[in-house]
């Protein structure tokens, strides 16, 4: 076992110090033995003791180690979904929300918690963005693939000429593991409280309950508004606050792995198209892929069942059973 490990390890740095201990004591009763014969066998007696109590603490760090490393295999069933506006003004916004709209549909239809966690609205009703916290069996398995920029082509409500309009927004998906302590130190963060505004009655609109936390070495910033104290949603914003810089950190090797492990649905980075909504031809392309799927409507109702788990096999290397392929560049 690496020392360095059980030392840099928060939960495991208190096992080096004793580590330390036992070893200075072994090495005090190994020089006693040698340098006093009337106390010899004793002092081996010692060493023999402080050496099976040595070994119990390396057997302890392994443990701990190991179940971290399980954890962080296992798949998490709480995870961050955020939805960004990107190009494309206020139908950029309302796709945002028609985006926001269709996952939780789908959570619903699953029986997974989808909960709003901070929101910013623009004049028309569509999210500038919006982040949210799903939870249930299987939602990161299901929605791990879903980050990248989707693309909608259609016309607008507002546009006499009939002129078809393409609008973006982008969506992220980070895993929460919930079984891991958060390690963020109070002095590494920036914390303001307000009200959270919106629905929920005098508790919510007048008490400043919402909590946002900056991370000052990295600039990341959190928002949590959706419980109704203080504390709770302090805890929260921390929990999301310490997923998106662990994600932070994973994602430096994220093109690397992506091409190892899951080529045949791209590297998985945020300013990847991945997905176009072409209402005009009630078409849905999955550009890592070259599937399509007919039925919009639908689609944005929550029937996104289909390609997600046309993503699953593409993952696993399996062959996919959509008769109709589409290649990336039809829909440019």
């Amino acid at each position: 076992m690496d020392l360095e490990t059980i030392r840099n390890n928060f939960k495991t740095a208190y096992l080096a110090v004793e580590y330390d201990r036992l070893t200075a004591l072994i090495n005090e009763a190994n020089e006693m033995a040698s340098s006093d014969p009337a106390f010899a066998e004793m002092a081996k007696d010692d060493a023999k003791k402080y050496e099976e109590m040595r070994n119990e603490v390396i057997t302890r760090a392994e443990e701990i180690l190991k179940k971290d490393v399980e954890e962080d295999d296992a798949s998490p069933n709480t995870l961050i979904l955020e939805i960004r506006a990107g190009a494309g003004g206020d139908e950029a916004a309302l796709f945002a929300f028609e985006l926001a709209e269709m996952y939780e549909h789908y959570a619903v239809a699953k029986g997974w918690k989808f909960t709003k966690q901070d929101e910013s609205v623009n004049e028309v009703g569509g999210y500038k963005e919006a982040v949210f916290e799903v939870s249930g069996n299987g939602a990161w398995d299901e929605l791990q693939f879903e980050s990248g920029v989707h693309r909608i082509q259609r016309v607008p409500a507002t546009e006499k000429s009939g002129r078809i309009h393409t609008s973006t927004a982008s969506v992220v998906v980070i895993p929460v593991r919930e079984t891991k302590k958060v390690n963020i130190a109070e002095s590494d963060l920036i914390m303001e409280f307000s009200r959270a505004g919106g629905k929920g009655g005098q508790n919510v609109n007048k008490v400043e309950t919402a909590v946002r936390l900056v991370h000052k070495a990295t600039g990341l910033s959190v928002r949590c508004t959706s419980e109704r104290s203080q504390q709770r949603n302090r805890d929260k914003a921390l929990a999301m606050l310490a997923a998106r810089l662990e994600d932070l950190e994973k994602s430096k090797s994220a093109s690397t792995e992506a091409a190892n492990r899951k080529d045949q649905i791209g590297t998985g980075d945020r300013s990847e198209k991945i997905r176009t909504y072409n209402v005009l031809q009630d078409r849905v392309t999955d550009h890592r892929i070259k599937e399509s799927w007919h039925n919009i409507e639908k689609i944005f109702m929550g029937g996104i069942g289909p390609i997600i788990e046309a993503l699953q096999k593409a993952s696993n290397g399996e062959v996919t059973g959509n008769e109709e392929l589409v290649t990336s560049d039809e829909e440019e």
